[in-house]
């Protein structure tokens, strides 16, 4: 049996994403935990030390959810993430794993 496809959605944050994101923040965790709810993100963050990118793990049919969520997110609409990609996660070891290969 297999799991529902895996899209990683990457964003790279601005210079200033620390500084300014604040003013956004409440409304882009607000638009992630509905998707959680909807049981379309599995897990979400940010990335490094310092904080320069965020990896957002969907578990969706095809990659126009995720693109979706980019588009509508706050922190991409004001400039906070400067790029973002949606690909494909060929995920085959651990329970979750769509294609799972032993």
């Amino acid at each position: 049996m297999t799991n529902p496809a895996h899209y990683l959605l990457t964003y790279e944050y601005s210079a200033d994403y620390l500084q300014r994101r604040d003013e956004f923040r409440a409304a882009h965790l607000k638009l992630a935990w509905e998707a959680v709810e909807r049981g379309e993100i599995l897990l979400a963050g940010a990335v490094g030390e310092p904080i320069d990118q965020a990896l957002l793990v969907f578990t969706i049919d095809g990659p126009a959810i995720a693109e979706a969520f980019a588009r509508n997110d706050p922190y991409v609409t004001n400039g906070l993430v400067t790029a973002w990609k949606v690909q494909k996660w060929h995920t085959v070891v651990g329970e979750l794993a769509s294609t799972p290969v032993r």
